[in-house]
């Protein structure tokens, strides 16, 4: 990638190719809503039956409400994939700064705009027709529209589609006046965003498991977005980007390869929710469709598989014929708006119906049953597994060793401790996330303080000890045509004010201890353990804040400024004094927290609310003396090594300029005598 040639010079005149692609493109959309049609009245999910007792809303909603939500996935993954491909993927003119966005990266920045404004007004008849189907009135009504706004901000499927709405419309809105890569990578954090509600209100989200259907849902919505946009915006651009499109197709082959794992695996994960036999798949419309769905993504690996190893190699040259690449861009286009048209009637089709006994309380709060008491056996045996800090725990470890694997090849040396301190955080954030605390946090306050503290005070350290960034500087190689690669983008935010402000080791402190106070002296601990969002939530940011923390004292990472040694050390002590003041005051506090939560749980063995809590709060005080203790020895090393190394300089600089500083400090002490012999 380093080797890319621009696309200055090569790209062709504004808009040129535009008008036949965009036609062309507008014909694969419409694919989305006649798959989705086609597929609801073959399974019969479209005709109204009088017989089930629901009332009708009407063949407006009924046939509108899967062509709006058709048109708002197709638009949401137009917008995503156009935003990666100029985060990520597109280089700049050569008369264009890497910064500025103009040119052919401004025209996919405008279709940004266009799609956006689509996802936008698409969003809000979902919204309206979703009341409408719930109501069972027409969407024209009067208490419909009436009853609307009400809707929107008070159930929770209407809060989530609102809440996706606004973001959207922030996308939308951003994106006119934004002409810079930072407004762009702001853009892409939104438009990812403006996903995750539609995932909590889907089906998988509903069942038993409903963490893990949420976070399949979401991974595989933006892998699709990602994988179909991309390859849209490539569709139109590549006849202007000349000379670079070698390049740019190459890129965008190894981002769609990753995306395809990621739908494949987060849709078996899905489907495995809903579908538990191999009759439901083949004799329920919800198992038809899952079939068709797969089907569908299979042809679209191979048809990938066909562009990397045989058209891909071709395009080496201006002179490249484009017809073959161009003919495989468009059944791959077909194929995927297909899928999308199926993914839109799979979510209006309704699930295999199965027999099964109520859910206790516990298990509609939980998304599993109540776990068996604690025992010495079960802090080895008891597994949680979290589908999202899991995978990324260990993509931290595989990546991490392909780096050091990738630097060592290279002929360069890289720390063995460095190394292992890494792992043992991202093994810490695992255990912490999956095993016995994981299983057990919701359940116990005194295993939820355990999961906090090693999120927020133990994995940090190991993982700043690691030098994550400087490895990744090292091994990660720069682009030279502009374009904004993963090292680009990491040097972009490690430098940025944000982080620079963060960073700093007083606002990391002060965060650290404000966080702590405000999220257990307010309702944001009931609301993590009821919410799967605050949840995640709350465990990215004591991670963060603990990470900025430790990377302020110990780091040696790219960042902001640090003190001198002793102020470090003095800041290490003040911040876990506060701490320790903070668990002794839970200590003696005789307010149970998240108190109702905790009772509807049911839980009838172990020790009482009270007795709990005391036991979590001495805990958290406990358990912050080895983070301390971490924390002291490599500050204290680090001060050592400093003093070191400034001595060595003394001394090189004393030999090549021949202790001209050891004579000049002597000739002036022989002044000073001098003087006073003379004064004598």
């Amino acid at each position: 990638m380093s080797d890319a040639p621009t696309a200055a010079g090569t790209t062709r005149a504004a808009g040129a190719g535009w008008g036949t692609n965009a036609t062309l493109a507008v014909c694969v959309a419409a694919l989305v809503p006649v798959a989705a049609l086609t597929a609801l009245e073959l399974n019969g999910s479209m005709p109204y039956d009088p017989t089930l007792g629901l009332p009708d809303p009407g063949a407006v909603t009924r046939f509108g409400l899967p062509i709006a939500r058709g048109l708002r996935d197709l638009t949401a993954t137009l917008t995503i994939g156009a935003l990666v491909m100029l985060a990520f993927v597109l280089p700049p003119a050569a008369r264009d700064r890497r910064f500025e966005i103009s040119g052919l990266r401004g025209r996919t920045l405008t279709l940004v705009t266009v799609t956006g404004l689509v996802w936008f007004w698409s969003s809000c008849a979902v919204l309206a027709l979703t009341f409408s189907d719930i109501a069972g009135e027409g969407v024209g009504t009067r208490r419909v529209r009436q009853q609307l706004l009400y809707f929107a901000t008070e159930f929770e499927l209407g809060q989530l589609l609102f809440a996706s709405t606004l973001l959207v419309a922030g996308v939308t809105l951003i994106s006119l006046f934004t002409r810079s890569i930072t407004g762009v990578g702001i853009l892409v954090a939104l438009a990812v965003m403006a996903l995750w509600p539609l995932a909590l209100g889907g089906h998988a989200s509903g069942s038993t498991n409903h963490d893990l259907g949420t976070n399949a849902l979401f991974l595989h919505t933006l892998a699709v977005s990602v994988w179909l946009g991309g390859l849209a915006v490539l569709a139109l651009v590549h006849k202007n980007l000349g000379a670079a499109l070698p390049v740019v197709a190459r890129r965008y082959s190894r981002l769609a390869g990753v995306c395809f794992a990621a739908v494949l695996v987060s849709g078996v994960a899905s489907a495995l929710l809903r579908v538990s036999s191999w009759s439901e798949l083949t004799t329920t419309g919800y198992g038809s469709l899952v079939m068709l769905k797969t089907f569908a993504l299979a042809l679209l690996g191979v048809a990938g598989w066909q562009q990397r190893r045989r058209v891909l190699p071709r395009l080496t040259t201006l002179s490249s014929s484009h017809r073959e690449f161009g003919r495989l861009v468009l059944v791959e286009l077909a194929l995927m708006a297909t899928t999308v048209g199926l993914a839109v009637a799979l979510s209006r089709t309704a699930p295999p119906d199965r027999t099964a006994e109520p859910l206790t309380a516990a298990e509609s709060l939980l998304g599993f049953p109540l776990p068996p008491e604690l025992t010495a056996a079960r802090w080895f045996t008891a597994w949680e597994v979290d589908s999202l800090w899991t995978p990324l725990a260990v993509a931290g470890i595989v990546g991490y060793l392909f780096g050091v694997r990738r630097l060592r090849r290279r002929g360069d040396r890289w720390s063995t401790g460095r190394t292992l301190a890494w792992i043992t955080g991202c093994l810490m954030l695992l255990w912490a996330t999956s095993s016995a605390p994981g299983a057990y946090a919701e359940v116990l306050f005194s295993m939820h303080m355990i999961q906090h503290m090693t999120v927020a005070t133990g994995a940090p350290v190991f993982l700043v000890l690691g030098a994550p960034v400087t490895l990744a500087l090292r091994a990660v190689r720069g682009r030279t045509d502009g374009s904004m690669g993963p090292r680009e983008w990491l040097l972009l935010v490690v430098h940025s004010r944000v982080a620079t402000f963060l960073g700093n080791p007083v606002v990391a402190a002060a965060l650290f201890i404000a966080s702590l106070v405000v999220f257990y002296n307010s309702g944001l601990l009931e609301n993590s353990l009821r919410g799967h969002t605050m949840h995640l939530l709350m465990v990215g940011h004591f991670l963060v804040t603990g990470y900025l923390f430790a990377n302020g004292i110990v780091g040696i990472d790219p960042g902001p400024k640090r003190p001198s040694y002793p102020f470090r050390m003095l800041i290490v002590m003040a911040t876990f004094g506060f701490h320790s003041l903070f668990s002794v005051s839970l200590m003696s506090s005789s307010r149970i927290l998240a108190e109702d939560w905790f009772d509807s749980l049911g839980r009838t063995w172990g020790r009482s609310l009270v007795d709990d809590q005391y036991l979590g709060a001495s805990l958290g005080w406990a358990l912050g003396d080895y983070p301390l203790a971490l924390l002291t020895g490599a500050l204290v090393w680090s001060w050592v090594k400093a003093d070191s190394r400034e001595a060595a300089g003394h001394d090189r600089r004393a030999e090549r300029d021949g202790h001209r500083e050891l004579a000049s400090y002597n000739d002036y002490l022989k002044s000073l005598a001098d003087r006073e012999d003379g004064h004598r």
